[in-house]
């Protein structure tokens, strides 16, 4: 353990093996830091937070702060974050809130660069990549293996399945389907991540059957959404991809599900 003379460790914080801790950090009382967590300066940890084993925390990152809500009162919220993070500069995570389930749960093995927030309540799985000045909202919950570029934001209570991609400046208030890519001010979806499957070993015909089932989904225009997804769920159901979005569709949340925007559409409405 290294803890630099001019850092701050208060009575009661819990320090693993081989930690970190550089020069003008402080660690609050009720944090836990994992095995070969590094700070390396300036970095804040406060509240009840827990930080994963061989996690990296870059200058000025503030984990564990207060939920931005208006009257909000943090007695018993926590952090909880995965381990082997990358958290860059200026990073901010804060903790649940007693109007929410009380817990912000970041994953494993996350990659966030400088200025990305995740707000209160969040559930950010594994594997995700955040782009720099990435803002997540309270109560939104992000799948495995999810990217988003600079500057993208998600409204509160949004979802983004797994493996789905969020291109940089976009804003998104409804919710992404998994494995889809979408963008644009009021994101849109605009196709498939095709090169993302590919690299997860996912079978050609799979892919296929995804493709097929995505047309009749977004691209068809009789019926409801929910009744195209359960049409394709009698057709191509069997695909496990396939059927993780569908159940996406219909699974009861807080925002609407994210459409494709259709060819000639843009045209029209200019």
């Amino acid at each position: 353990m290294a803890i630099h003379p001019k850092a701050i460790v208060e009575d009661g914080a819990v320090l693993g093996a081989d930690v970190e801790v550089g020069p003008y950090c402080t660690v609050g009382r009720d944090v836990r830091l994992g095995d070969g967590v590094r700070l390396m300066s300036h970095v804040i940890v406060m509240g009840k937070t827990e930080i994963g084993a061989r996690t990296a925390v870059y200058p000025h990152s503030v984990l564990g702060g207060e939920s931005q809500i208006r009257g909000n009162d943090a007695t018993g919220t926590r952090l909880v974050i995965g381990e082997d993070n990358v958290i860059r500069e200026f990073v901010t995570f804060n903790l649940g809130s007693i109007k929410g389930h009380g817990v912000t749960e970041i994953g494993c093995r996350g990659f966030f660069m400088a200025y990305s927030h995740v707000g209160h309540d969040c559930r950010i799985g594994n594997d995700v990549t955040f782009a720099n000045c990435v803002q997540i909202a309270g109560h939104v919950d992000i799948a495995d293996g999810v990217i988003m570029g600079g500057l993208a934001a998600v409204q509160q209570f949004g979802r983004i399945g797994r493996g789905a991609m969020l291109g940089g400046v976009s804003g998104c208030n409804e919710d992404i389907i998994p494995f889809g890519i979408a963008h644009g001010p009021h994101a849109q979806l605009a196709g498939l991540n095709i090169v993302g499957l590919k690299r997860r070993g996912v079978p050609r015909p799979s892919i296929h059957a995804l493709r097929h089932a995505y047309r009749a989904i977004f691209l068809e225009t009789e019926g409801s959404l929910a009744d195209r997804a359960a049409k394709a769920r009698d057709t191509w159901g069997e695909v496990p991809e396939v059927r993780e979005v569908i159940d996406f569709i219909l699974a009861p949340a807080k925002r609407p599900v994210c459409t494709a925007r259709i060819r000639g559409q843009a045209e029209a409405e200019d």
